[in-house]
């Protein structure tokens, strides 16, 4: 396994717990990425403001760290556009069919004891693994 960094992943998950939980206990809402940007475009309402500012929080967040001085790791995507498109497409429906994503379930869905997104959480564990022993392993991509 190269680059594996076990405390700065511990600090980033304790951070990423503490943000779902303080999400949840100030707005009353999961930190659940498709469910988010779901509901920014399935109708307009009064919750846009705070969706379209959690999503750009994402996007800026590394770009604000790498303008004070952080290191941005080097991402490299060996495939094809179109199979990425594919990829995407997949996760999304997977998302709607396991009424969230892997945050949602996750992070938020273990950490306040959901039966349903423990199941949720573990198929999505299961096909991951699956898929990689098939493109890798397999398939030779």
């Amino acid at each position: 396994m190269d680059g594996f960094t076990p405390l700065s992943a511990t600090l980033g998950g304790l951070m990423i717990g503490a943000s779902a939980a303080v999400f949840l206990l100030l707005n009353g809402r999961v930190a659940g990425i498709s469910g988010i940007l779901g509901g920014l475009l399935a109708r307009p309402s009064r919750e846009t403001g705070w969706r379209i500012a959690f999503l750009a929080g994402l996007v800026l967040a590394p770009l604000v760290y790498a303008g004070l001085g952080g290191s941005l790791p080097p991402v490299t995507v060996a495939t094809s556009f179109p199979l990425l498109v594919f990829a995407g497409l997949l996760v999304g429906f997977g998302a709607r069919l396991g009424a969230g994503c892997t945050s949602g379930h996750g992070v938020c869905g273990i950490g306040r004891g959901s039966p349903r997104s423990l199941v949720a959480t573990g198929t999505f564990m299961a096909v991951a693994i699956l898929t990689v022993l098939v493109t890798r392993r397999l398939l030779g991509a």
